[in-house]
This record gives C-alpha cells, sequence and structure tokens, in this order.
C-alpha cells in the first residue's frame, strides 16, 4: 500500500515545468518580447538575447521554437500519473479512454475556435498548439500500457512515416521537401483551405506526437520505485543523446520547427528532457522549494484557462485599462520604457489572476 501511493505522489518540477512554460508564453501575448529591436538596440547582446523569444524564421532553432514541444512532452509526463490516479479512484479502463478522448477531442476543437474567433468566421485551420496537444494525446494514449520498447520504436515509426511522406511525395509543386510551402505538409492543408502562412502545417501533430510519447517514457521512469539520482542520470544521458542525435541528423535533414523535421522532433525532444532533468535537479532532489515553486505551480494549476483568456483578448484587455494610467505615470521615461513597463504589468495581472484562482481554490480543468 505504501508503494501504491508513493507511484501516484506528484513530482513538483513537472508542475513548475508547465508553470514556467505557460508563464514565457503569456509574455508573448503581452507582446514585452517586441520591443527589444535591432532597431532600438542595435546589433548588441540584448537583441541577440532577444531574438531566442522568436521563432527561427525557417531552418534552425532557437529556444522559442521549444515551446510547444515542452508543451506536448509535459502533456506526456502527466499522463500515468493522472490514469493511475482514476485508476485508484475506481475508474474502469473504458472510462478512462472515454475521458481521453474526449479531453483530445474538446482540445482539438478549443484549437481550431481559436482561429475562427478573431476572423470572425468559420475558418478551418489546425496549427494551434492545442490541436497538435489533442491530437498527440489521442496517440499517446494508444501506446501508454506497451512496453517502453514498443512506445520508442512507435514513436520512431512516426518519425520515419513523416520522412518518407515528405521526400516521397510526388505532387508537383509540393515536393520539395524541405521549402517553404512546398512541401508535403502545405499540400495537405491547402486540401481543407488552411492557413500556409509562414509554412506552419496541420501536420505536425504527427511527429511531434512523439515528444508525448516520450513524455510517456520519462513519466514512467520518474515513476518507477528508484533512487532519484539514478532517473536523473538516465534523463541526462538520453536527453543528451537525443540532443546529439538531432544535430547530427542536420546536414541530412534540416532542423524545422514549422514542418517538425524528424531532427526537429529529435533535437528538440532531447532538450525537453535536459531541461524536465534541470527542474528535477533543482526542486525534487535539493529540494529549492520556496517561493518560486509557487510563483510557476499557481500557473500552472490554471494553465488551460489563462491561455484561453489571454488568447481571446484578456491580455488586451488588461493592456486596455492600464494603458492610461501607466502612460500618465510613466511617460516621462520615455516611449520604449512606459510600453515595457506597461507590458510587464499586463504580464504581472495575468500571474495575479493564476495566483487569485488558486487563494480561491478555482481550478478549470477539461
Amino acid at each position: 500500500m505504501q508503494t501504491e501511493n508513493k507511484s501516484v505522489e506528484r513530482i513538483l518540477s513537472i508542475d513548475i515545468f508547465r508553470g514556467l512554460t505557460m508563464f514565457l508564453l503569456l509574455g508573448e501575448f503581452v507582446n514585452i518580447f517586441n520591443y527589444f529591436t535591432p532597431e532600438v538596440f542595435g546589433n548588441s547582446l540584448v537583441t541577440a538575447i532577444n531574438s531566442q523569444f522568436h521563432h527561427h524564421p525557417w531552418h534552425g532553432l532557437r529556444f522559442w521554437d521549444l515551446i510547444q514541444p515542452y508543451f506536448m512532452f509535459i502533456v506526456g509526463l502527466s499522463m500515468p500519473y493522472a490514469i493511475q490516479s482514476r485508476i485508484k479512484k475506481g475508474d474502469t479502463s473504458q472510462s478512462i479512454a472515454r475521458h481521453t478522448h474526449q479531453r483530445a477531442l474538446t482540445l482539438v476543437v478549443m484549437g481550431w475556435a481559436l482561429y475562427c474567433i478573431p476572423s470572425g468566421e468559420i475558418t478551418f485551420y489546425f496549427q494551434n498548439v492545442l490541436v497538435q496537444i489533442g491530437g498527440a494525446y489521442s496517440i499517446a494514449y494508444l501506446v501508454i500500457n506497451r512496453s517502453i520498447r514498443f512506445q520508442v520504436l512507435f514513436s520512431i515509426s512516426l518519425l520515419l512515416l513523416t520522412e518518407a511522406l515528405y521526400r516521397l511525395f510526388p505532387v508537383e509543386g509540393y515536393n520539395h521537401a524541405f521549402v517553404m510551402n512546398q512541401n508535403f505538409g502545405s499540400w495537405l492543408d491547402q486540401l481543407y483551405g488552411g492557413d500556409s502562412n509562414g509554412g506552419w502545417v496541420s501536420f505536425n501533430m504527427i511527429p511531434t506526437a512523439a515528444h508525448t510519447i516520450w513524455g510517456v517514457v520519462i513519466g514512467k521512469l520518474l515513476m518507477a520505485d528508484k533512487p532519484a539520482t539514478n532517473k536523473l542520470i538516465k534523463m541526462i544521458v538520453i536527453g543528451s543523446a537525443l540532443v546529439i542525435v538531432g544535430y547530427l541528423l542536420d546536414p541530412i535533414t534540416p532542423i524545422i520547427k514549422r514542418i517538425a523535421t524528424s531532427s526537429f522532433v529529435i533535437v528538440s525532444g532531447g532538450w525537453s528532457i535536459l531541461t524536465l532533468a534541470f527542474l528535477y535537479w533543482i526542486v525534487d532532489i535539493k529540494k529549492f522549494n520556496k517561493r518560486w515553486p509557487l510563483f510557476f505551480g499557481v500557473v500552472s494549476m490554471n494553465s488551460i484557462f489563462i491561455y484561453l483568456f489571454a488568447h481571446v483578448g484578456g491580455a488586451d484587455l488588461i493592456e486596455t485599462i492600464l494603458h492610461p494610467f501607466t502612460y500618465a505615470l510613466f511617460s516621462w521615461t520615455g516611449q520604449f520604457t512606459t510600453k515595457v513597463l506597461t507590458s510587464a504589468l499586463v504580464w504581472a495581472v495575468l500571474w495575479w489572476i493564476c495566483y487569485w484562482m488558486y487563494i480561491k481554490r478555482l481550478f478549470i480543468k477539461i
């Protein structure tokens, strides 16, 4: 009985990982990463660092390209804990499967709807991160009860399928595997009138499902009754190996986030595992869990809500309310500083909403 309780014990670093990732994403909604431009700072260290908070235009990898893989990976991490918790409460396999697929469908519908809201009409775009997570969630569930070897081989098969479709696709004009808007993913999107802006493709949910499956694998590793240092070493070895392999593959298959090439999935999966390993070492092993875990933890507990709220105009609404006051109080500092301070305050209010919901014990889940 003691081992059973231990197996469903929450790993705090997973919640911190989710909260930190969502908190950074909220920074994008308040536009704070758009102010530190070369026009203001020139080609300086500030702009070099700030460029890491924007997606790479095509071939290459920046820190911001890891945000979606982080989310996909974290979803997989949480799945074994969530399922074992439901089993302990007495849920049947059928009810768990039904809940899983309902949740996945809800994520897909919400992600699709987010494209329809600003346009004011029905648009069939499915590149949204919620859609990608929903699709990967269902795929990962199909193999969650299989052996780790099967899960790894299945994830590799998704990457091989992606390689084959992109490299061998014969349709003229879309048979250039790694050229923006001239590849298999773009062809698939144009069949239903998908958004081709920026080269993003809906098919990404297939190869990036590997991130979620790898999250399941690491989640089961963390649940195992083994020493924490042993788990940490395994994560460091696996993550480092994936990063090295991903970069070595780059000359063969370029690292491209926007079409989720196999090299991108591998290298970003490796960075996801290494990031978790770092947080696991700080939070769960070294127990540096005073105030800052709570700071990110409150965001984690209502991550879906705050994402939707910010996405549908919540961040803009807060900025509209604060704008007259911040510009009255800080205009003497100059336009640039006032803009940054206003965005920072909007960012803080979004966090405060999560904190307020936390102290009121309001947790919105799907």
